[in-house]
């Protein structure tokens, strides 16, 4: 059932490395993703911890932290999705 590379044709032998090579970029690429996300979901909860300290130690500043908040929020997206299509123009490579 099980035959060792070594005892391929070497025309077999390529295909069959040729395929695991395009199945490792593909995993290294789906992990590289998985971490810019959970990355983004650490840094947007910081965010959004800061923000709800600094609310509550200074109520009257709630529109100005909230928006600062957001825009803080909006380049963590940002940077996460640009590392996502990094990832899979290196798997589609």
């Amino acid at each position: 059932m099980f035959t060792l590379l070594q005892d391929l044709p070497a025309a077999d032998a390529k295909v069959v490395v040729e395929a695991a090579m395009v199945t490792v970029s593909h995993a290294n690429a789906a992990i590289g993703a998985g971490l810019a996300v959970v990355g983004a979901g650490i840094g947007i909860g910081l965010i959004g911890h800061g923000a709800g300290l600094g609310i509550a130690r200074q109520p009257e500043a709630v529109g100005d932290i909230k928006g600062n908040a957001i825009v803080l929020a909006a380049l963590v997206e940002g940077a996460t999705f640009f590392a996502i299509v990094v990832g899979l123009l290196f798997a589609l490579k």
